[in-house]
């Protein structure tokens, strides 16, 4: 390869020197928009701020579910909507999309039953909806463990000739993981039509970013692998999904792999456990309140004449009866089949795991039996 040619290689895998933005923080555009890409068409963006003002009711409720004893925990994504919806507007339904326990949002988005979301959270069942009808991996909490899994999910698309696309969504922690290595390495050699996108929100749990890497940022991650990076302003709707939209494009035309880092940042603790006071400031979480992506988004619509108040109220209403609809469904009692332990482990469960079953099977009746008498 000529110093030239490599040097245009090298080039083509180089993210912005900073986060690609199309709204400053006041909701403003930008004075210089990034010219390599394009603002979605004003009915996207109205589908993101509405499924944003829902992710946000869906995620407050949620907290207060935890607080009332319904939930088991739970990883607020308070202040990273743009991140999730703008992931899940920029798949088709036929593409795969892999979480990780703090995405829910962004399986509300997809269009899960919320109540299903929030079974793993409460205790029922490891993943509360099917992941071959949603097209969408079990919420996962090893880190970057289901990088691993998109990576395969991609290349096996790709093998059988189908133009899908995985997208794997991870944490600026999951990025000092082994397994997020090894699935870029993988995904480049075989150009697996994937999406890895981080939500850098600055902590894992409670080590900064700064504890974790010294590169310029997460987005060089890719370089060294061969794969296409860019960083992007985690918390401006219109940027997240422009990027997105291109890089999921570029993975689906064959052209390999894609990292996106999006900056964002986690408003409230890592989950209900965690005390966020003990390692962070007060006054970083209101310098990024002051960014929030909701209010950012709902500004910049307003100054194009795409928004009204009445809008605004009526969606509130909706969001509101979303909040009622879960609140119900998690009232209601479990109905649990201990049985259950059972169906999926194998697909043709072995001789020990029926005769474990039947065991079982033969206590439950004969403790019913007991009760009866």
């Amino acid at each position: 390869m000529s110093v030239k040619s490599l040097r245009q290689t090298v080039q083509g895998l180089l993210p912005s020197l900073t986060p690609v933005r199309f709204v400053a923080e006041d909701g403003t555009p930008v004075a210089k928009p990034p010219a390599e890409y394009g603002e979605p068409p004003v009915e996207a963006l109205l589908t993101a701020w509405r499924r944003m003002v829902l992710g946000r009711r869906f995620d407050t409720q949620a907290t207060a579910l935890t607080k009332q004893g319904r939930l088991a925990v739970y990883p607020s994504s308070r202040g990273q909507e743009a991140c999730q919806i703008g992931a899940v507007l920029a798949l088709r339904p036929d593409d795969w999309l892999f979480p990780t326990y703090r995405d829910s949002v962004a399986l509300v988005t997809r269009g899960i039953d919320p109540v299903e979301v929030l079974t793993l959270l409460r205790g029922d069942w490891h993943c509360g909806y099917d992941p071959a009808a949603t097209r969408t991996a079990p919420q996962c909490t090893p880190l970057a463990t289901q990088v691993l899994h998109a990576t395969g999910m991609a290349e096996s698309l790709r093998r059988k000739g189908e133009d899908g696309v995985a997208m794997a969504l991870v944490g600026d922690g999951a990025t000092s993981e082994g397994d997020f290595h090894e699935a870029l390495n993988f995904a480049a050699v075989f150009r697996a039509p994937v999406v890895f996108f981080v939500q850098n929100n600055q902590y894992a749990i409670s080590v900064p970013l700064a504890r974790q890497t010294a590169a310029p940022a997460l987005a060089y991650k890719g370089i060294g692998y061969g794969v296409r990076s860019e960083q992007v302003d985690g918390n401006d709707l219109v940027a997240v999904l422009s990027v997105l939209t291109a890089a999921v494009e570029h993975a689906r035309a064959g052209h390999g792999p894609v990292l996106v880092e999006a900056h964002t940042y986690r408003m409230d603790a890592h989950t209900n456990a965690d005390d966020a006071t003990r390692y962070r400031e007060e006054d970083e979480v209101d310098q990024w309140r002051s960014a929030d992506p909701l209010a950012r988004l709902e500004t910049y619509l307003r100054s194009r004449g795409a928004l009204t108040d009445e809008d605004v109220a009526a969606l509130r209403e909706e969001a509101e009866e979303l909040a009622a609809r879960v609140r119900a469904g998690m009232n209601a009692d479990s109905v649990l089949d201990p049985l259950e332990l059972f169906d999926h482990v194998y697909a043709d469960p072995t001789p020990q795991l029926r005769e474990q079953r039947a065991q079982l099977a033969a206590e439950l009746a004969e403790s019913a039996q007991a009760q009866e008498d």
